[in-house]
């Protein structure tokens, strides 16, 4: 097969793919904290990403427990994030500890890695984590 051939090939597969396929799957799969006390997947919903806990120990269903998160498995701490120009992804962050919504980022820090923030207000009060993939 000849290099142009191949060339055209590549475009015609790069056109026809949704715009979201080609910016969502970087964050898409299964990612831990650092501690491991909780996993989420992040998938495609609504207009853009979701993060579901599809895993947590004791202490993290304890402390969601005791901010009125009853089932910590299966809740969505990140909703509608969507990629903007300067890379960063930005939706919901929903804290169960205390039972709170943030506005947030996410930032793909490496094919591995990501880095979540949310703020209280205005970028006051902001905590960041970071999250690993689990292969």
């Amino acid at each position: 097969m000849s290099l142009m051939r191949i060339a055209a090939m590549a475009a015609l597969v790069s056109i026809a793919m949704p715009v979201a396929a080609q910016r969502g799957p970087a964050l898409a799969g299964t990612w831990r904290n650092d501690a491991d006390s909780v996993r989420i997947r992040i998938a495609p919903c609504g207009r853009g990403l979701c993060g579901r806990v599809v895993a947590a120990n004791e202490k993290a269903k304890a402390d969601a427990a005791r901010g009125g998160t009853d089932r910590l498995i299966g809740t969505e701490l990140f909703h509608d994030f969507q990629r903007e120009e300067d890379g960063l992804w930005y939706g919901q962050v929903y804290v169960p500890d205390i039972d709170r919504t943030f506005d947030g980022t996410l930032e793909l820090v490496d094919r591995d890695t990501i880095v979540g923030t949310g703020c209280l207000f205005a970028g006051f009060g902001c905590k960041t984590q970071s999250w690993k993939r689990v292969r």
